[in-house]
């Protein structure tokens, strides 16, 4: 999957703009939280390493949740309805990303891939479809919803005759604690209308995203 690193060269949403136009998280209040958790860990918050650590991370927890004040149907506005385009699939692989696991704070990262099927030549720019992936992994999340809120995302804005959503995401909560499984991948599949319902359609979708084989 490394070679289709085409996709992820888009660049992320940066947070200092999405946090102008639509919010900011209290940072002075996640400073004060890591503080605490510092001391709770026998640290002293004030030594020379750690004294700027509370701001450094609650500014990096800012940008891994920044997704939550950005909105998928800006990204999905703008449409295409191009005559020769046809109603062929449209798909994009290995669109990479990272999120925030809500039960643990820690990172799950890995790769999605998206396709729909165009209804009346109505389709949207491909850099478009890894934004809307990025707007709901920068969230704390679960793989599970963030796989569903892409297809629905798709759904909602470009109202195609179908949508498949698969992603495969290694989890650190399941790597470094726990049962600590170093090679464990979880996969998680969305799929929305003819996707969901033609078996057929479905598993060549699938071969075509690298995963019928």
């Amino acid at each position: 999957m490394a070679g289709e690193a085409v996709v992820g060269r888009v660049p992320l949403v940066r947070v200092e703009e999405v946090l102008e136009r639509r919010h900011s998280p209290d940072l002075s209040r996640i400073e004060l939280g890591v503080r605490e958790i510092l001391a709770g860990l026998g640290e002293d918050p004030d030594r020379e390493g750690l004294v700027e650590t509370p701001s450094r991370v609650a500014r990096a927890y800012a940008e891994l949740v920044a997704g939550s004040w950005d909105d998928a149907g800006e990204h999905l506005s703008r449409v295409f309805g191009q005559e020769h385009v046809g109603d062929d699939l449209v798909m994009l692989r290995a669109i990479r990303f990272a999120s925030l696991c809500e039960h643990h704070l820690l990172p799950f990262t890995g790769v999605a891939h998206v396709a729909y099927l165009p209804s009346h030549g109505r389709v949207t720019g491909l850099s478009k479809l890894a934004r809307v992936v990025d707007v709901y992994a920068r969230r704390l999340q679960m793989q599970e919803r963030l796989t569903g809120q892409v297809a629905d995302a798709l759904v909602e804005h470009l109202d195609p005759r179908g949508v498949a959503v698969v992603v495969e995401a290694e989890h650190t909560c399941l790597r470094l604690r726990g049962a600590r499984k170093e090679e464990a991948q979880m996969v998680s599949t969305a799929f929305r209308g003819a996707m969901e319902h033609d078996r057929a359609l479905r598993a060549e979708v699938l071969s075509l995203m690298g995963l019928g084989r």
